[in-house]
């Protein structure tokens, strides 16, 4: 089975659901994992926006989840997992909350051959950093979003 990332709250490039942004519960959405590596001693996951004005957006970092893990269900960090810090400079999910336009967000998910000694105020940056030579496989889901209930200027 290759390795993949799904979601039962949205498909590979149709829009995340408010739920999952700034505009409802800003939880992170239910993400299964298919066909993890068996050589794989963790997972990572970064999600990310591409198009944001000031440069790529990073809404979530996260390293040491178990590989055995088969979801990600809505509103939990995995048990085991570690939790870095996004743009927004806070640690945990910050979900999508665009300006005007459709965003992409990418769920990238890696599996790694190592487990990562990272201190939990890390970003991406350290993440890439710590997780450099010790990929085994990728993967990642895309979801759009875009803001229906902006208020007026």
């Amino acid at each position: 089975m290759d390795f993949k990332l799904t979601s039962p709250a949205f498909n590979h490039g149709s829009q995340i659901p408010s739920k999952y942004t700034c505009d409802g519960e800003n939880v992170n959405p239910h993400l299964v994992i298919h066909g993890v590596p068996p050589q794989a001693k963790s997972l990572a996951l970064v999600m990310e926006d591409p198009d944001a004005p000031a440069g790529l957006w990073i809404h979530w970092v996260m390293w040491n989840i178990p590989p055995e893990i088969k979801e990600i269900r809505e509103h939990t960090v995995p048990m085991g997992a570690e939790e870095g810090y996004n743009t927004s400079g806070e640690g945990g999910y910050d979900g999508p909350c665009p300006p005007p336009g459709t965003h992409r967000y990418y769920f990238r998910l890696f599996a790694l051959n190592v487990k990562i000694k990272l201190p939990s105020a890390s970003d991406k940056q350290m993440l890439e950093a710590a997780m450099e030579q010790h990929i085994l496989a990728t993967t990642e889901l895309m979801g759009t979003y875009s803001r229906t209930n902006e208020a007026p200027l």
